[in-house]
């Protein structure tokens, strides 16, 4: 299948989120939390059916004035291309050395809260009040024992299916400024020949955990009785959940960094399993260690079954693992010409349909963590990096389509965090990506396929209320795609909880069917494309929205 014709656009500034983030020096970083950067969320917080933006900010060494420190930042989306930022008035604007974020409703109240990991200060928990307010709950809920030094990436999944979400929080390295060693004091702080940052090999690495909601507004560390704790520590960073296995019960995958990826196998009685090397993602198809950073998944051959993507360092190639049945996946990165891209050093991003024909395409985003190497004349591994893109052609292959996506695939950027999801309700799927000490991107998709699509809220009610786990299959011409809810993934980041598909050439979907975490079913039978619905659980077909495309046309010349 041959890719359409594509066009992103960065409309950041025009949109009202052109601010500038900050994430350590600009020409050398002195230490490795410096480098990581951090990720960006989609939320619709205020639930008026448009998906609002928050960036995760960073810092930087040295004194900073009162009142003068980075802050995370809130936007609204006004529902007409662009966003205000609510920052203040949100109770947001916490500062630190911002790590990840993940979003889901933990008390079921029906408005999506906010966990943001940090490095050097604690965690925080954000309960969305509904009223456009967050109150920091990190103390009342239990989890202010979260003082880990550096944790990352994170995701809501309730692994015990009991109807509310628990939470998985990955960490990095075990360190302080004082211990973390000088650049080039260590055979690890030295990169072709320059003087950076030390680590990760040679720092101690730090410990995942897993936390229980206990369904009274408290949640428990259960790394140890559930068996995270029984993995080897890794240099963690992505996080991501899913069903691999087709057993309704969703795993836990982490990608890490030099050291071998986990792979956490849900035992459906509060344990797990880990057997990433046993199942194949742990390392590449040479059995080597890699610099795992973002991860996502999606069917992106459409045999029914979650395989997986990972993002990796400079000098390496991305992993796609194909899901192999049984708990056992197979290396397909170069069977799908995925395998050619070794200048670039890659984070956040993963599976999408930016063209809506049905096959799920990869988005990668870009940049280095060595700002001294353009100094010393390493002009092979620049700093700012241009993002790319890949289009699923149906038959197990890719074709880089980064040349001719438009002027938003020219700019560069040292990126980190990316998230996906339709910003405007016009059924295309747009793309936010948090970069270092540079505004954010946001790819605004203008493309103008006639392919359809069908945009999918599901409201649990015996289930989590985000209907988080639940598997969604979209039957349409007689093709069936699968899709799960999910938190957390790419790199630190968070997708819109909006489930997207495209449907080609079909007007009209045959069938969608989901099975929520509960155990139940419902089915949804011969319904229009080109729409956003709601699936309540137990109700079915609750909401119908059709396009915004069909009211107004999105214009950024004003």
């Amino acid at each position: 299948m041959s890719a359409q014709p594509v066009r992103f656009t960065d409309v950041a500034e025009k949109a009202g989120i052109g601010i500038r983030l900050t994430n350590g020096g600009t020409d050398a970083k002195k230490y490795i939390f410096e480098s990581t950067g951090s990720g960006v969320a989609l939320i619709d917080f205020d639930r008026d059916g448009y998906p609002d933006i928050f960036l995760v900010n960073g810092s930087r060494i040295g004194a900073i004035a009162s009142g003068a420190e980075p802050t995370n930042h809130l936007f609204h989306n006004n529902g007409d291309g662009t966003f205000a930022d609510v920052t203040a008035k949100s109770g947001l604007a916490s500062s630190g050395w911002g790590q990840g974020v993940c979003v889901g409703d933990f008390d079921n109240d029906g408005f999506d809260d906010l966990f943001v990991t940090y490095y050097g200060r604690q965690n925080i928990l954000y309960r969305n009040n509904g009223d456009g307010t967050f109150s920091d709950v990190t103390g009342k809920t239990g989890l202010n024992e979260l003082r880990r030094n550096y944790s990352t990436g994170c995701a809501f999944v309730d692994y015990d299916r009991d109807g509310v979400l628990d939470l998985f929080v990955a960490s990095y390295v075990d360190i302080t400024n004082s211990s973390a060693g000088l650049p080039g004091s260590a055979p690890n702080c030295v990169y072709k020949g320059v003087a950076v940052f030390c680590g990760p090999r040679g720092l101690p690495a730090a410990q995942s955990h897993l936390y229980r909601n206990l369904g009274d507004g408290k949640f428990m560390d259960v790394s140890d009785s559930a068996g995270i704790t029984k993995a080897a520590k890794c240099y963690g960073l992505g996080v991501l959940t899913a069903d691999f296995e087709n057993r309704g019960w969703p795993d836990i995958y982490e990608a890490c960094d030099t050291t071998p990826s986990l792979l956490f196998r849900n035992n459906g009685n509060g344990t797990f399993t880990e057997r990433g090397v046993q199942a194949g993602v742990a390392y590449d198809e040479d059995g080597r260690e890699q610099a795992g950073m973002g991860v996502s998944a999606a069917d992106y051959d459409g045999d029914g079954w979650l395989d997986i993507f990972k993002t990796n360092f400079e000098d390496d190639v991305p992993d796609l693992y194909r899901n192999e049945r049984g708990g056992n996946f197979s290396f397909r990165t170069f069977d799908a010409r995925l395998g050619f891209y070794l200048k670039y050093l890659c984070w956040g991003g993963g599976f999408l349909d930016y063209d809506n024909d049905g096959w799920p395409d990869i988005f990668i985003a870009n940049g280095h963590v060595y700002p001294e190497l353009e100094s010393h004349h390493h002009a092979e591994s620049p700093y700012r990096q241009r993002n790319l893109l890949f289009h699923n052609s149906g038959n197990g292959q890719f074709e880089d389509v980064t040349s001719t996506a438009g002027t938003g695939f020219e700019v560069r950027r040292s990126a980190r965090g990316a998230a996906f999801g339709d910003l405007h309700n016009d059924g295309k799927i747009d793309i936010v990506v948090n970069n270092q000490n540079d505004p954010p991107t946001l790819l605004h998709n203008e493309s103008e396929s006639r392919n359809h699509w069908i945009s999918i809220r599901t409201v649990g009610t015996k289930s989590n209320r985000d209907g988080i786990g639940a598997r969604v299959a979209v039957v349409a011409m007689g093709r069936r795609q699968i899709q799960e809810v999910r938190s957390g993934g790419s790199y630190l980041s968070q997708n819109d909880l909006r489930l997207h598909f495209g449907t080609g050439s079909a007007a009209r979907i045959d069938e969608i069917e989901v099975g929520w975490p509960s155990g139940a079913t419902d089915t949804v039978k011969d319904i229009p494309a080109d729409q956003s619905v709601t699936i309540e659980e137990q109700r079915g077909l609750v909401n119908q929205h059709q396009s915004a495309e069909a009211n107004y046309r999105i214009s950024y010349t004003r």
